[in-house]
C-alpha cells in the first residue's frame, strides 16, 4: 500500500467526532458584546494574543502629542512621527517632535485616525483619503492610532458609516506576525510591529 493509499484509508475510517460537531452546530454565530460597555470590551480584544495592541486613553485632542511622546518615550524611541494631513491635528502643539509627511520605510512612528473600532474583534477600520494616506501605516516600526470612543462598534456588520463611500478602506485586527522562520514566532512580518491606540473620550 501506498503512503497516499494508507492516509486515505485513515481518512474513510476516522469516525466524526459527534460532540464537536454539535457543538459547533449550537455555538453562536459571534461572541456576546454588551452594548453598555463598548470601550471596556474593545479594549478586552486590544489585550488577547492575537492581537496584542497595547492603549492609552485622553480627554481631549491637545492631549494626543502628550500621549504619544508618553509612549515613545515608553518604548525607548525619539520623539519622530510621520503625521497625517488632517486639519483636525493642526490644532495640537507638536513641538518636541521632529515630524514627516512622508512616511520612509524605516519610519520609527506613524500615526492614523481609525474610522471606527469593533467591540467584537478589537479591529480598527480605516478609509483613505486626501487626508488619510494609507501608506504610512505599513512602513513605519510603531503604529500608533487615535480612536474616538464614541466610533466603537459592537459588531462587525456595524461597522459601515452612511455617507458617500471612500476610494479604498481596510482592517487592522492586531500586528502581523509568521511562525515561517525556524518555528520562531515573528511580529511585523508584513508591517508595524508594534500596535498602540490612543482612545479619545471627548
Amino acid at each position: 500500500m501506498s503512503a497516499r493509499d494508507a492516509i486515505l484509508a485513515r481518512l474513510k475510517g476516522a469516525a466524526p467526532d459527534r460532540a464537536q460537531a454539535d457543538a459547533l452546530l449550537i455555538a453562536p454565530e459571534r461572541p456576546a458584546v454588551d452594548p453598555a460597555a463598548l470601550e471596556a470590551e474593545f479594549l478586552a480584544r486590544l489585550a488577547l494574543p492575537s492581537v496584542s495592541a497595547s492603549h492609552d486613553a485622553i480627554a481631549t485632542l491637545a492631549d494626543l502629542p502628550a500621549a504619544i511622546a508618553r509612549y515613545l518615550d515608553a518604548q525607548g524611541e525619539a520623539r519622530t512621527l510621520c503625521l497625517p494631513p488632517d486639519p483636525r491635528l493642526d490644532r495640537c502643539d507638536w513641538s518636541g517632535f521632529t515630524l514627516h509627511d512622508v512616511a520612509a520605510p524605516a519610519e520609527t512612528a506613524a500615526l492614523a485616525i481609525a474610522r471606527r473600532g469593533i467591540a467584537e474583534t478589537g479591529s480598527l477600520v480605516f478609509e483613505t483619503g486626501p487626508a488619510a494616506p494609507m501608506l504610512p501605516n505599513f512602513l513605519a516600526l510603531h503604529h500608533i492610532v487615535l480612536l474616538a470612543s464614541r466610533d466603537i462598534a459592537p459588531y462587525l456588520e456595524d461597522a459601515p458609516l452612511p455617507g458617500p463611500q471612500p476610494r479604498a478602506h481596510y482592517w487592522i485586527t492586531g500586528v502581523s506576525g509568521t511562525t515561517d522562520i525556524e518555528g520562531t514566532y515573528v511580529r511585523g512580518a508584513h508591517g508595524p510591529r508594534f500596535l498602540h491606540v490612543i482612545l479619545l473620550r471627548d
